[in-house]
């Protein structure tokens, strides 16, 4: 399906399907420069919803709430003919199905790699200093004076930080790691040039890594490959007293293993902001002090979701405008 002039409402204004409720300037523009119907109430749809919503709408910007299996990709109304996502990642959209149906996908890179950048080192410091139990020691009133020997966590000054996904994000969690004076790993398909490692070193096997993990940050894409990666096999890798850090995806981590090494004490911290099922987490990881946890906020700031916003919008600009969008991932 290729970029053109769209079914305008009466105001001659594109209709647009936003499902979500979104910050205040990206809702203004978007009812600025489109006949759009927003979610105030921002009630989470299913495929059936969003197929009844978006009759008479070409356009659709979706969130990672909506999964666009292929069978909700078919129920949609022909009239669909771009789907702009509010993300970076796609995971919760059968590209292949799209592809095939014709429909456009658009996402947003760049705009949230510093804010998921310093949600990383967040989870890093506040599981490695056991940030989480001790503001609900404060918080409980159960702390009662200083001791030596309160709440003893890890170090991170001067340790190795291997990075799973060395792309925009992991590239700026290592610049940020290295005012923290780490050793920094990574592994990717392809090695960085030197410009860009700035002096990291690659594995182009992650498990050759895993042994040098002080602390690993995952921030690779989910995809078939990476499904259930860091399982048991992996976790027994790595050094005893370890941390674990999680800003991709929850489905990259087995629950079922990281929850047991937690447990066992052969990891030291897990630091975690995306979950399987997320909000459904595995309940297991409330019970555990050691597990540092965080309601999906990597990129929850101001200027980064207004930013979001903007991408998906000017994606959306470019082709109902005829122009090719420039985020364009089916």
């Amino acid at each position: 399906m290729t970029p053109g002039s769209p079914p305008t409402g009466n105001d001659g204004r594109p209709p647009l399907l936003v499902t979500r409720h979104l910050p205040e300037a990206v809702e203004a523009r978007a009812a600025r420069d489109y006949d759009a119907r927003l979610n105030p109430q921002d009630v989470v749809h299913d495929g059936a919803a969003l197929a009844r919503l978006a009759r008479g709408c070409p356009g659709i910007l979706v969130t990672t709430s909506e999964r666009l299996d292929a069978a909700a990709i078919a129920a949609l109304p022909d009239e669909v003919r771009i789907v702009a996502t509010y993300s970076v990642g796609v995971d919760h959209i059968d590209l292949g199905a799209a592809s095939a149906r014709g429909l456009v996908v658009t996402n947003t890179p760049d705009v949230l790699t510093d804010a998921t950048a310093d949600a990383a080192m967040l989870l890093i410091l506040g599981a490695a200093r056991r940030a989480g139990e001790g503001e609900r020691l404060v918080r409980a009133g159960q702390w009662k004076s200083w001791t030596p020997t309160l709440l003893l966590g890890v170090q991170v000054t001067g340790k190795r930080l291997c990075i799973l996904g060395m792309g925009r994000i992991g590239q700026a969690v290592a610049r940020r790691a290295r005012g923290f004076d780490m050793e920094v790993h990574y592994s990717t398909r392809r090695r960085l040039p030197p410009e860009q490692e700035q002096g990291a070193t690659w594995h182009a096997d992650p498990e050759e890594m895993l042994p040098l993990a002080d602390f690993l940050s995952i921030n690779c894409p989910l995809t078939a490959e990476t499904r259930g990666w860091l399982d048991g096999r992996r976790i027994a890798l790595m050094p005893d007293g370890a941390v674990v850090v999680n800003t991709a995806r929850g489905p990259i981590v087995d629950d079922d293993a990281l929850i047991a090494a937690l447990r066992s004490g052969k990891l030291a911290a897990a630091g975690l902001d995306v979950f399987t099922n997320e909000p459904d987490l595995d309940p297991r990881y409330l019970d555990l002090p050691n597990a540092f946890l965080q309601p999906h906020l990597g990129s929850a700031t101001v200027e980064t979701r207004n930013a979001m916003g903007f991408r998906a919008l000017d994606n959306l600009d470019a082709f109902f405008a005829g122009r090719e969008p420039p985020d364009r991932v089916a």
